[in-house]
């Protein structure tokens, strides 16, 4: 991917936050990103302020860190994203088309086979999974304030998913929720998404406090 214009700037840095390659507390100076990427300050710049909006920056005097996730925004996040996941599935079982459910089912798959996936990989491919979710709701702005939501909870310190056994019980919530799809269950699939992101919540709260395993 080319990164010498702002767009393709800002998703490389981003995803270099979110998968913890730029750790929280760690400086972006303009000068030093141009020099890396080969592109002037202008578009470094322009990358920085939309990061910056996104709340993966903050600023602490002239300089530019990466955040640190904050407890109070993270739960914040999971009460809207519970209502919203709910949504999405209500609305993808309405509207799904055949596509979705086999980009659905081969996700299911795929997860499965994984073997001792990384707790990356397993945020990634969870975010994935999610993400066609939404795109099968076939509304663009629901896809949108999702999108935006599930910034705050990947750049949360570890992934729940990596608790226990979550990762195994987190697959079978998945193919019970793409069966609910498939039947154009709206009441079901708006359940069980919604009870998977409460379960994710609590597993947050769990590790926040320093009880998580």
């Amino acid at each position: 991917m080319s990164t010498t214009d702002p767009d393709s700037l800002m998703m490389a840095l981003r995803d270099e936050i979110l998968t913890g390659a730029l750790e929280p507390g760690t400086p972006l100076r303009e000068a030093v990103l141009g020099e890396r990427f080969g592109v002037s300050r202008t578009p470094v710049r322009e990358a920085l302020t939309r990061l910056t909006d996104l709340g993966l920056l903050e600023r602490q005097g002239r300089t530019l860190y990466v955040a640190t996730p904050d407890p109070e925004r993270i739960l914040g996040t999971y009460n809207v994203r519970i209502v919203l996941e709910g949504e999405a599935a209500a609305e993808a079982a309405a509207n799904r088309q055949f596509g979705d459910l086999v980009k659905l089912e081969g996700l299911v798959r795929r997860d499965r086979a994984l073997e001792s996936p990384s707790d990356a990989e397993r945020l990634t491919t969870n975010l994935e999974f999610h993400a066609a979710i939404w795109a099968a709701a076939h509304n663009p702005v629901l896809v949108d304030l999702l999108n935006r939501l599930a910034l705050h909870l990947t750049h949360a310190p570890h992934s729940t998913l990596s608790v226990g056994d979550r990762w195994e019980s987190s697959l079978d919530e998945h193919e019970a929720l793409v069966a609910a799809i498939d039947a154009r269950n709206e009441d079901l699939a708006r359940q069980l998404a919604s009870d998977h992101m409460r379960a994710a919540r609590e597993l947050r709260i769990r590790l926040l406090r320093g009880l998580g395993t």
